[in-house]
């Protein structure tokens, strides 16, 4: 196959698996509020907890992680570890910007887990460790994303693991876009706090 016939498809192929809004999904399934009505305005687990449904906050994680490292664990498994962080990069990027919801969608979090479980799980661990710290902390789930994904790309690449250290630098960047607002109400000290019930409709 081309080359770029290739790129192309594993990119595709991770983008529309990585696109499928799990937490819209959930949450129309179970009759709950619409999460894109409330607080950050996300599909995101974090936005579906603050419907005050616990159990759809954490299944909405766990399929939104599942779909990241099904994309990259099938792509490495039929082409090897570029492909793999090509269709993780497409998974992370369907998430944000599904074609199926305008391109709009969840700010990442869960899919960067789903990445590190799928093809460096020391990653993960010290993803977590770094979140659960701050945000027991701090309680706020967004600044507790934001440090940890800021720390893990140094993490990933002092293990050696330098391809996947840059693509997790790239997802940083994309996640702190996807968190600018999240930021601003940081700074204003506006942001909702972990268990906090967002009521507010977005605009």
């Amino acid at each position: 196959m081309n080359p770029v016939i290739m790129v192309l498809t594993l990119f595709a192929g991770g983008y529309l698996l990585g696109s499928i809004p799990f937490g819209l999904i959930l949450t129309r399934m179970a009759g709950a509020t619409d999460p894109r009505g409330i607080g950050s305005g996300s599909i995101g687990a974090t936005n579906v907890l603050r419907t005050g449904r616990k159990g759809l906050a954490a299944l909405t994680l766990l399929l939104d992680a599942a779909k990241a490292a099904i994309a990259a664990l099938t792509a490495g498994a039929i082409a090897g570890p570029n492909a793999a962080l090509l269709a993780a990069a497409g998974a992370f990027v369907g998430h944000l910007f599904p074609i199926w919801l305008g391109f709009k969608g969840g700010k990442g979090v869960a899919v960067y887990v789903g990445i590190l479980l799928g093809l460096f799980w020391p990653g993960l661990l010290f993803f977590a460790a770094v979140w659960l710290i701050v945000a027991y902390a701090r309680r706020y789930s967004s600044l507790a994303a934001l440090t940890a994904s800021l720390l893990t790309p140094f993490f990933v690449w002092s293990q050696g693991r330098t391809e996947l250290a840059a693509l997790c630098a790239f997802l940083t960047l994309l996640l702190f876009f996807m968190h600018r607002t999240n930021i601003q109400r940081l700074l204003s000290g506006t942001e909702s706090r972990i268990g906090q019930k967002a009521k507010e409709t977005v605009g």
